[in-house]
């Protein structure tokens, strides 16, 4: 594992592959994402200034042909979709990145860098029966194949020019794609058309990283060829390395294969959010180190149709754990008395329960250790949340000092993993709309039960206020009598 060194003192710079808006984001998307957020969070946290730089590819063939079929112009369906994608990010909880590039705003960068490629004999042109092709020629590049390990000689085998291309060498790639001007396309000094896939990020991120920054991110399936390319280019212009670091997360499987839409598995984010919480799939991504393939299995629900998640709804409910340990802990925090005999043997396990969560990511991103910590310390924060009830009558609870400070130090491990992002009350009403709406529950009915319930306890009515909660209960509704009130929340 190596040691993060970044080339400016305390600045890293960052450059992440970002979605193609074709078509919804999915879940592999969501977890490319969520990695990249965990380690511009934690670099931040570490008192590092990071510059996270991730594009938008709205130039690309399949918004060509998805925008033809919907009868929309390229550019405007892309913004549409890039928009919808984004905004589906930040609601799993992904900070916004400084800069987020779209292809279609850098055309005279990329027609700089194609420039730059041809000058330096990297690059050629060919003339096509619409125009003429840009491509860059891979054996001018010595180092090729460096990142993924391979072999020109082993690439060789099965590599074809397909028809309709002029390129001299089966293993060049198109910088530049020469189209009829009828077609989707922009003026270039070699004619009209429209740049390649791999050209685009290696300009964009020269544009607001430098031609040298420090971390390269984006899922395993870009190691190659997109990535390769990108180095190949990259560094035909400006020397090594392009990157000093990459950052590749796993697959995501469903039923034990690979995700894709091919096999008709193909499951969006919108999917997911239809059942369960925001947080609840980003606790689910956590709980598996971003280098490991995550498996995600799909059920039919057993009632009311529809599909689940087993391992998102095993993650909504330690999600619920957590903020009601929050609430909780910020509850006693706010107003009890002091207990001082508690206070150095408690405060010693908080700072090593937090120490270790931050210890865990800082080991390469190791998130399940992570969350195991959190888990830890939010068990230390119900032993207090138990003790503080229990004395409640006497008022002499735990330390409000040492629930103080462990409140802040569970903010702190929180925050750096991009949970608990809401208040509590807020949680609680999108989690509980959510399931109202897919039991097909009426809460005003439920109000009602809890009322008449309320009145049969007040009058000593015990089997009526038993038989009442019973009800609630078959209907997936849990109720809990609390000093304040009684409560209730729909199950998953």
């Amino acid at each position: 594992m190596e040691t993060l060194e970044p080339i400016l003192p305390n600045h890293v710079r960052i450059y992440a592959c970002g979605l193609t808006p074709y078509d919804l984001a999915h879940v592999g998307h969501a977890r490319a994402n969520i990695t990249f957020d965990i380690l511009v969070r934690l670099l931040r946290s570490q008192g590092m200034q990071v510059t996270f730089v991730r594009n938008v590819t709205d130039i690309d063939d399949k918004i060509l042909c998805r925008s033809k079929e919907l009868g929309e112009s390229p550019i405007a369906f892309a913004a549409r979709m890039a928009d919808l994608n984004l905004k589906e990010l930040q609601i799993l909880g992904c900070l916004p990145p400084a800069h987020e590039p779209r292809v279609s705003e850098h055309i005279q960068d990329i027609l700089h860098l194609i420039e730059r490629l041809l000058a330096k004999g990297a690059a050629y042109c060919a003339a096509t029966s619409v125009g003429h092709d840009v491509y860059f020629s891979v054996r001018s590049f010595s180092d090729y194949g460096k990142l993924s390990h391979q072999k020109i000689e082993d690439l060789l085998v099965g590599a074809r020019v397909e028809k309709g291309e002029a390129k001299r060498d089966p293993l060049d790639f198109a910088l530049w794609k020469g189209c009829v001007e009828s077609e989707w396309g922009w003026p270039s000094p070699w004619g009209y058309g429209r740049p390649g896939w791999h050209i685009e990020c290696s300009a964009m991120s020269c544009h607001y990283l430098g031609e040298h920054f420090d971390i390269h991110c984006g899922g395993m399936d870009l190691i190659f060829p997109h990535h390769e390319n990108e180095i190949a280019q990259s560094e035909s212009v400006w020397g090594p390395p392009f990157a000093r670091y990459w950052i590749h997360n796993g697959f995501v499987t469903v039923d034990g294969e690979k995700m894709s839409k091919s096999l008709g598995n193909f499951i969006s984010i919108a999917d997911v959010l239809a059942w369960n919480d925001p947080e609840a799939l980003r606790y689910f991504m956590l709980g598996t180190h971003y280098r490991s393939p995550l498996a995600f299995n799909v059920m039919p629900r057993e009632k009311g149709g529809g599909v689940s998640f087993p391992g998102v709804d095993a993650a909504e409910r330690r999600v619920e754990y957590l903020y009601a340990t929050r609430q909780a802990l910020a509850e006693i925090a706010a107003g009890v008395e002091p207990d001082p005999t508690a206070s150095s043997s408690v405060q010693g396990s908080i700072h090593q329960m937090t120490d270790y969560v931050f210890a865990a990511l800082r080991r390469d991103l190791n998130t399940p250790a992570a969350l195991a910590s959190l888990s830890e310390l939010a068990t230390l924060a119900n032993e207090i949340a138990v003790e503080a009830n229990a004395k409640r009558s006497s008022r002499k609870i735990a330390d409000r000092q040492v629930a103080a400070a462990l409140l802040a130090s569970f903010d702190q491990c929180c925050a750096v993993l991009g949970l608990m992002g809401s208040p509590y009350e807020e949680f609680e009403k999108r989690v509980c709309s959510r399931r109202l709406r897919i039991k097909q529950m009426d809460e005003q009915q439920i109000h009602a039960l809890i009322e008449e319930r309320n009145q049969a306890r007040a009058a000593r009515h015990f089997e009526r206020a038993d038989e009442l909660r019973r009800q609630l209960m078959e209907q997936g509704v849990a109720v809990f009598d609390t000093p304040h009130g009684t409560r209730w929340k729909v199950s998953l």
